[in-house]
């Protein structure tokens, strides 16, 4: 119970790596809101409660700030306060500049890099008055390292690890950590568009060991572990870092 009388919001929640920290931040004795663009979170949310679980379902767009403050209200009228912010929501559509449309670009950021900048901004000032918190980015391993045909997802990628870094210079005097987690390939539904230039997921997961030197993809309960960890008290002294968890990836 390490995150025992801690509340939580957590964006991209409906499922895969949101999902799976929700549930284990709900183990951990924390209350959660999960929010998502998809209203899948409603009954995601609702087979957590059946558990036992604290949990609530928001819908938001959290690119946009007028949704942004809309889940704010309603996570401070559900939690008092908010000590713990997981930016998870993402999306990632291949190609390279030559390939993508502006609107698919001017998308990717929006979704991948503004949205941490909106929800901190709306959750930052609320910590600052509780005297500390905790922000945990999801970047990738692409936010070290670039894949061919990735060109919008692995530049949002790398901006989400200066924009953490940033982050907790500034408010460590506050008692605010930011950190970013660094996952490597998680096998969830999410990376099968970047899955298609390769074969299919099938194919990208037989040949895995070739991506990862562990030999297997990464569980999105693996990454959930990791959140725990930044959120407790046992990470006190641990920001503007970048946490790799990506199976050996980036050591190559």
């Amino acid at each position: 119970m390490r995150l025992t009388g801690k509340t939580a919001i957590v964006t991209g929640a409906a499922r895969g790596i949101g999902y799976h920290i929700s549930r284990r931040f709900a183990e951990e004795g924390c209350s959660v809101v999960m929010a998502d663009l998809s209203e899948a979170g409603e009954e995601t949310s609702k087979r957590l409660r059946e558990t036992g679980a604290d949990a609530v379902f928001c819908r938001a767009d959290v690119s946009r700030n007028d949704s942004v403050e809309e889940l704010i209200r309603f996570a401070s009228k559900k939690l008092g306060k908010v000590d713990i912010l997981v930016n998870n929501a993402a999306i990632n559509i291949p190609g390279s500049i030559l390939e993508l449309s502006e609107e698919v670009w001017d998308r990717t950021y929006e979704v991948n890099v503004k949205s941490m900048f909106l929800m901190s901004r709306a959750v930052v000032p609320g910590m600052q008055a509780g005297g500390g918190g905790s922000i945990i980015n999801l970047g990738s391993a692409n936010s070290y390292v670039a894949e061919p045909r990735l060109a919008a997802y692995v530049s949002s990628k790398g901006a989400i690890l200066m924009l953490s870094k940033a982050m907790a210079l500034d408010f460590s005097p506050q008692g605010i950590r930011v950190n970013c987690i660094c996952p490597g390939w998680v096998d969830t539904t999410f990376n099968d568009l970047h899955a298609d230039l390769f074969g299919g997921r099938e194919e990208v997961l037989k040949d895995i060991a070739q991506i990862h030197p562990i030999g297997r993809a990464i569980h999105p309960a693996e990454i959930a572990e990791t959140a725990v960890f930044l959120a407790s008290d046992e990470a006190s002294a641990i920001t503007g870092a970048g946490i790799v968890v990506d199976g050996g990836y980036t050591a190559k």
